[in-house]
């Protein structure tokens, strides 16, 4: 006999609302459906209703965490639609600033995963170490969270050459750091117990759902942006596509912790060999008809955006894929043989980001073809 145990859209062990229906048969979990769509703002609506521009401030707001690599994302995209290539040295600005966005990333997971399986302490000095890099992006963009770094056709502001050692010395803190993280998680009791066979992806479910970022990585699979299709100043910069084989939850959390080393590492390297000059080119937002798409590796993995102009300064079309939309089919998997107990880590595992995913679609049953809505007209249908 089975029961079902919903978890969402609002519960303790989610973060943003979404909604999880599990099906039990004592604690075993034999079943899960995933209901998404929970956090949907009308994102691409709107941004199909502002010019190039403006559209900067309103993609870095599509997730909080990750706004770096999203307004990176949508700049390259209009430049290339543009036919627009941005400075050198503002190429290796953006690598440095997204670089610090992964860390500060890796070590919000890294707090948060503390505390889902009740070590509080590691919570308390994943974030004390958080707020280096936080001090560091505010010192070079003037914002903690968001940066507002990125411009069509470059950045908006320098790296000071006084700011080298303030960057370097922090570095240096953080490296040290992530250091003892790594041991802690190959030594530490709580961790092995509440980590290890948990929450198992196969590197062949891995392939066969198309997984990205750390999620494909802790599961064996090597893929990465930046390295598989290099972007700004990335083919320039060298760095390990780091990769673990074990597929579980400790695997998916050793992953990123040997990133920030990898992070650490890049940005030495761009402070380093950064050219001198401009760092912004003026770009006419007058674009012609045209259509393109521009992918990245933001710190939960691929994120893609397809933009399709019209002659005028707005776009016609934008359409984003977020890593987690990615993710969500490897999920079932994970779930299916575990226990209630675990249901907090393992989803956390991907790093989830409910409210940078959820799209609308209608589906017409009686065709069973999708189109996506607009902002307008998912109001009257609420109505």
């Amino acid at each position: 006999m089975t029961f079902v145990v919903p978890i969402g859209p609002q519960h303790p062990a989610l973060k943003e609302p979404e909604f999880f229906r599990f099906e039990v048969k004592g604690e075993e979990i034999v079943d899960v459906d995933i209901h998404l769509g929970y956090a949907h703002r009308g994102i691409e609506e709107a941004l199909s209703r502002r010019n190039y521009k403006h559209n900067i401030y309103l993609s870095e707001r599509i997730c909080g965490i990750c706004n770096v690599v999203h307004t990176t994302t949508y700049c390259q995209a209009v430049e290339q639609l543009a036919g627009v290539e941005p400075p050198e040295r503002a190429k290796y600005i953006r690598a440095i600033i997204m670089e610090l966005e992964r860390i500060h990333s890796h070590l919000l997971w890294l707090g948060i995963a503390a505390h889902q399986i009740g070590f509080n302490t590691l919570f308390m000095l994943a974030w004390r170490d958080r707020e280096y890099v936080m001090d560091l992006r505010e010192m070079i963009s003037g914002g903690r969270v968001h940066s507002a770094t990125n411009t069509i056709g470059g950045v908006r502001r320098d790296v000071k050459t006084e700011h080298v050692p303030t960057i370097l010395h922090g570095l240096e803190k953080l490296e040290q750091s992530t250091k003892y993280y790594i041991n802690l998680f190959g030594s530490d009791r709580t961790i092995l117990a509440r980590c290890t066979n948990l929450g198992v992806l196969s590197k062949k479910d891995a392939i066969k759902f198309c997984a990205v970022g750390p999620l494909a990585r802790a599961s064996d699979v090597k893929t990465d942006i930046r390295r598989d299709d290099p972007y700004g100043a990335y083919d320039a910069l060298s760095f390990n596509v780091v990769i673990e084989r074990e597929g579980d939850v400790w695997a998916k959390g050793m992953v990123r912790l040997r990133e920030i080393l990898e992070s650490i590492r890049i940005v030495r390297q761009a402070l380093k060999e950064m050219p001198g000059g401009p760092i912004r080119t003026r770009v006419s937002l007058q674009i012609p008809p045209n259509e393109t798409v521009e992918r990245t590796e933001a710190p939960r993995g691929e994120l893609f955006y397809y933009i399709r102009s019209n002659g005028t300064d707005t776009p016609e079309r934008v359409r984003v894929r977020t890593p987690t939309y990615g993710n969500f089919a490897s999920m079932k998997s994970m779930f299916v043989g575990g226990t209630v107990a675990e249901i907090p880590i393992v989803m956390w595992s991907i790093d989830p980001c409910f409210g940078c995913n959820d799209r609308v679609t209608l589906v017409d049953s009686r065709t069973d073809k999708t189109r996506v809505v607009s902002f307008d007209e998912l109001r009257r249908w609420r109505k």
